[in-house]
């Protein structure tokens, strides 16, 4: 299992960006996937859910209303749009295949985004 995430940056409060993560080694259209986020000196935070084919789609209370996940399976890519971006956003973000259940010890570096101005 290879799950690779990019499209972080440093962004200003207001501001947008798409994240993507590029699965490989395993059947990405039968997988359920988790967006999860780590800030600095705090632990995992769950951001949102999408189902195998993207029809349902859940999030965090603290992103709902300005993230989106979809997903493209011909492309074994999963992505994060981050609208209305605040500071309290600035993280390390994982993508995680299957359904976060609260442990994750994250294989990749992430993708890091910084919201300030």
């Amino acid at each position: 299992v290879q799950l690779v995430e990019s499209g972080g940056g440093l962004v200003q409060p207001g501001g947008s960006l798409r994240l993507s993560c590029a699965a490989s080694g395993f059947t990405f259209g039968s997988y359920g996937m988790s967006w999860v986020r780590q800030a600095p000196g705090k632990g995992l935070e769950w951001v949102s859910n999408i189902s195998y084919n993207g029809k349902i789609t859940s999030y965090g209370e603290s992103v709902k209303g300005r993230f989106t996940a979809s997903r493209d399976n011909a492309k074994n890519t999963l992505y994060l749009q981050m609208n209305s971006l605040k500071s309290e956003d600035t993280a390390v973000y994982y993508c995680v295949k299957g359904y976060y259940s609260g442990t994750y010890t994250p294989g990749s570096q992430g993708t890091q985004v910084t919201v300030s101005s």
